[in-house]
C-alpha cells in the first residue's frame, strides 16, 4: 500500500500489511482532525513512538488500544 491520500481511506483491514501509521493516518482512521489526532497523541491517549522528529503510531499498540486482534481487522 503506498501513501494515503484523499482519494483512498485506511480502513481497518489495511492495518495488516503495515508496521507503523502516521498521526495522519491514524486520524483519518479514526475519523479524527489532524489537530485533534496530533493532540491526543501528545497526552498519551493515542499509543506513539518518536523517530527523531517523526511522530508514528506503532499498528500493534494501535490495534491493542483499539481492542482488534493482531492479524485481522475483525
Amino acid at each position: 500500500m503506498g501513501q494515503v491520500t484523499s482519494a483512498s481511506r485506511l480502513t481497518v483491514d489495511d492495518l495488516d500489511s503495515r508496521i507503523t501509521l502516521t498521526v495522519e493516518e491514524v486520524a483519518s482512521l479514526l475519523g479524527l482532525g489532524r489537530t485533534a489526532a496530533y493532540e491526543a497523541a501528545r497526552r498519551g491517549e493515542i499509543p506513539i513512538r518518536r523517530l527523531g522528529r517523526r511522530v508514528l503510531i506503532p499498528v500493534p499498540a494501535l490495534q491493542a488500544w483499539l481492542g482488534i486482534e493482531n492479524g485481522g481487522g475483525r
